[in-house]
């Protein structure tokens, strides 16, 4: 990837001091939360023990994918309760869904790594000014999704593949989750930006906010508890877009407190510039994940064609995700941390400090994640029983969950390496291994597995672990070679 140079420095930003009403409730509730924009100090994360800083930013994260995975597994296990079809549903849903805020996660990522690198360089302002960008290209970018998810919700489902007896139960999910994508895109980027200033457990306090709100929610609605009205299945989509909208509701209070109200203050202008820098870095990240998305939803297209055992298998892959996302939740801690570790020594000037949090990251994910991998695949028999009671999906998702243990140590090192190169601004390496691994080998592997083979869903799975594997070796090969190096922002 050839260098960015950047040299916005902006104008300076004057911080209010006046002790307001609303400075001294923050300092009540969440001052102990929040770390300051500053690159100086004991609490750095560019200087003393990598220890420190990979466990100061590893743990917050660590938290954040639990709730997250309770926000997925709680959809899953309410959508059991009702019925095979509607767990099904949510499961093709979820991966539609991922598709439609693909571009969010790509700003946050440019985000990340633009912030992290300003604040690791001590340049306060420039993090201040392309927080502001971010945030107006995600609220303009999921504005236009929601309106044309609102007007084709028809057309999507139709389009996404759904088999014909789940395709109703989509269409209503599509309809709630378009009043979320607003909301969602805020708080993944501002959240982005807060975790890239070292604010680590604020992006914390948002999700346990929208966990909890969407675990009641899920219950409540679907089933009329706490004298909510019975809404059905409905009643997911509904619990999710609340949640999103409570968590958003929450980081707009933190960035009101003193330390990051200059976010509000003037410069809520599109500044081209700095909106091709993080173009420049996000879309990479976004054609990324659109060809990861894009390809699970060619699988479960694929699964869904295998006749009269098509249900139980996409209810089984639907459930071995869920399952399978309790591994991924030390990986995708350390790969968020990794990002914001390695971005910040780059803008410090530290880039063998750089190299070195990346690797330590990389093996304490592996360790981690085999361990976790032993016990599913030992256990496997009870996992799945804590989300079906269908004997059909529950032997599909066995074979599932045995099969793909096999991959865990390749995906947690494939995660941290990617989080460290996209830290660096390398966004296209990533890009690049993500499409070899998915479309010349997962997909290909399946279908040839699946229907030539005859092995049906297994074969899917099989081909899933051989794809992970050659991806965690392409992405290790990518960090050691080190061009990374010489793509930080200057």
């Amino acid at each position: 990837m050839r260098p960015l140079h950047l040299n916005l420095e902006g104008p300076s930003i004057s911080m209010e001091r006046k002790n307001t009403s609303t400075d001294r409730i923050f300092k009540l509730i969440f001052n102990k939360t929040m770390v300051p924009l500053s690159n100086k100090g004991d609490d750095s994360l560019t200087t003393g023990s990598l220890w420190v800083s990979i466990q100061r930013i590893s743990w917050p994260m660590l938290l954040i994918m639990v709730f997250q995975f309770m926000v997925g597994l709680t959809d899953v296990y309410v959508a059991g309760l009702i019925s095979a079809e509607v767990q099904a549903a949510v499961g093709f849903i979820s991966q539609l869904y991922f598709f439609l805020i693909i571009l969010g996660n790509a700003i946050s990522i440019g985000t990340v790594s633009l912030v992290s690198r300003a604040v690791g360089a001590g340049n306060i302002p420039r993090a201040l000014h392309f927080a502001k960008q971010s945030l107006l290209a995600g609220v303009f970018i999921s504005a236009l999704l929601t309106i044309i998810m609102v007007l084709f919700y028809r057309e999507i489902a139709k389009w996404a593949g759904f088999p014909e007896e789940i395709r109703p139960v989509a269409e209503i999910f599509l309809r709630f989750f378009a009043v979320a994508l607003i909301p969602n895109y805020f708080v993944i980027i501002s959240s982005a930006f807060f975790r890239a200033s070292g604010s680590v457990t604020t992006p914390l306090i948002t999700m346990m906010v929208f966990c909890a709100v969407n675990i009641i929610g899920d219950f409540g609605f679907v089933f009329g508890l706490f004298s909510l009205p019975e809404l059905g299945f409905s009643g997911i989509a509904v619990a999710t877009a609340l949640g999103a909208v409570s968590a958003m509701c929450s980081n707009l209070l933190f960035l009101a407190a003193k330390k990051w109200r200059a976010i509000y203050s003037k410069g809520w202008i599109p500044k081209w510039a700095m909106i091709k820098i993080i173009a420049a870095l996000g879309w990479p990240a976004a054609m990324l994940q659109i060809a990861w998305n894009a390809g699970s939803l060619v699988l479960y297209n694929m699964l869904g064609r295998l006749g009269e055992s098509n249900i139980a298998v996409l209810a089984a892959l639907t459930n071995g995700l869920r399952i399978e996302a309790i591994i991924f939740l030390p990986a995708f801690a350390f790969n968020m941390a990794a990002s914001v570790l390695v971005g910040q020594n780059l803008g410090a000037g530290k880039p063998d400090r750089a190299e070195t949090i990346g690797w330590r990251i990389s093996r304490a994910a592996m360790i981690f994640v085999t361990v976790m991998a032993t016990a599913v695949f030992i256990w496997a028999e009870y996992w799945a029983e804590l989300l079906t009671e269908d004997p059909a999906v529950m032997k599909e998702t066995v074979f599932y969950l045995r099969i793909n243990m096999f991959s865990e140590p390749f995906m947690a090192m494939s995660l941290v390496l990617a989080g460290g190169l996209q830290g660096a601004g390398d966004t296209r390496g990533n890009m690049w291994i993500i499409i070899i691994a998915m479309w010349l080998v997962r997909l290909p592997l399946a279908a040839c597995l699946v229907f030539w083979v005859n092995l049906g869903a297994t074969g899917a799975w099989i081909a899933m672990v051989i794809s992970m594997i050659i991806q965690g070796i392409l992405m290790a090969l990518r960090f050691k070679k080190g061009n990374w190096k010489n793509s930080a922002v200057e």
